[in-house]
């Protein structure tokens, strides 16, 4: 794809396209696939041969497009877009609401209902206290189905010092009067700072078992502290964890750069517990380059024996550059435990602005706290690890 004079959403809707045909789900039609790209707002027209119109933080380098596979029991895999919406002329409020607009359109477009949206979005999306966005939106393209949608918001509009009041709020607000405290009691080390209250999401448009996720950031977080922090959900093997941060991170940790995630997934009746856990692993800054992420992310779907071809052509899609070539084409892995839709997710990032250079072994070193951890350096060498 010649990239000089395409827009955002002309991008976002041609390579959701090519992702929807390369996991498999054949070609999309194009009454479901030619809304999409509205996704993004008047921003998306900002031409990719610009600067970025906006200071995205959904990647790296700025743009405001992320993709994921995932994988889940025998189906298919789905493919999600998650985008910020961006005005025309972007700032916090601006984007505020035009992102307000895009949901209407599409809860109108796909006939799902934005409730639970009205009952939390002023908590998080007062255009007067900017955080660091106004709000992100995915969909989510299953075989043979509706798009479903999701929205996240930032509890740090107002710091973060409010981000566990904010999250409280949101829950009871939302039925789960007396979720918060045991989760609190979960997330939370005794030393401050080291977890933090960074995201809540909310799944629109699902029929089945619609999710509120609460995500926290664990900085300097081993392995222990990760079990630990899953036993709170219901249905969860915690030594899976361990295994999963010995595949992608290559080791027990603690991990040092990026902060590991959890997310908690709540649906109707989880009064006290969460029913699913997700781990998410910034496997990017764990790596050389994208081609040892490459490695690492195909040992984990053969583990969990899912088929590795649908990841490898989605890579094809998003790839114009050798994989040693930099390190972040690959962001994210996680892994999804517990009563509601286990599996694996992977996360692709479109380097639309920007290619991270590889990195050293010495440099790579670093971002790991223990001096005993040792990274896998080939696909061989993952069997070294302790993986079950």
């Amino acid at each position: 794809m010649d990239l000089s004079a395409i827009s955002l959403s002309d991008y976002a809707r041609e390579q959701l396209r090519s992702m929807h045909r390369a996991v498999g789900l054949a070609d999309a039609p194009g009454e479901l696939i030619d809304p999409i790209g509205d996704l993004l707002g008047p921003g998306g027209a900002h031409l990719l041969s610009e600067p970025p119109l906006w200071s995205s933080e959904l990647s790296d380098d700025k743009t405001p497009i992320e993709f994921s596979v995932a994988f889940e029991g025998e189906q298919t895999p789905t493919v999600r877009l998650c985008v910020e919406p961006l005005a025309k002329s972007p700032s916090h409020a601006a984007n505020v609401q035009i992102s307000k607009e895009i949901l209407q359109f599409y809860s109108e477009r796909f006939s799902f209902s934005l409730d639970q949206f009205d009952q939390v979005s002023e908590l998080f999306l007062d255009p007067g206290l900017p955080g660091r966005f106004s709000v992100w939106v995915s969909v989510v393209l299953k075989r043979n189905d509706s798009p479903t949608f999701k929205v996240y918001f930032t509890p740090d509009q107002q710091a973060l010092a409010c981000a566990p009041e904010l999250i409280e709020q949101a829950l009871v607000r939302l039925g789960f009067t007396e979720a918060f405290a045991p989760l609190r009691r979960h997330v939370m080390r005794p030393e401050p700072g080291l977890d933090q209250f960074t995201f809540f999401s909310l799944d629109l448009g699902e029929r089945l078992r619609s999710r509120v996720k609460v995500y926290a950031s664990h900085y300097a977080a081993d392995t222990t502290d990760i079990e630990r922090a899953a036993r709170l959900a219901r249905g969860v093997e915690p030594g899976r964890l361990r295994d999963f941060c010995y595949l992608v991170g290559g080791g027990p940790g603690p991990f040092a750069a990026r902060p590991l995630i959890s997310s908690y997934a709540f649906v109707e009746g989880d009064n006290d517990r969460p029913s699913g856990y997700t781990l998410h692993l910034p496997i990017r800054d764990y790596v050389t380059d994208d081609q040892q992420s490459r490695a690492r992310v195909n040992a984990l779907l053969s583990q969990h024996g899912f088929p590795t071809a649908p990841f490898e052509r989605a890579l094809g899609v998003m790839a114009r550059r050798p994989l040693e070539g930099g390190v972040g084409m690959i962001p994210y892995a996680s892994l999804r435990l517990g009563l509601v839709r286990p599996g694996v997710t992977i996360y692709l990032a479109s380097e639309l602005y920007e290619t991270p250079r590889p990195r050293s072994w010495h440099a790579l070193a670093e971002n790991f706290s223990s001096p005993g951890m040792v990274a896998p350096r080939t696909s061989e060498d993952l069997s070294l690890n302790p993986v079950t």
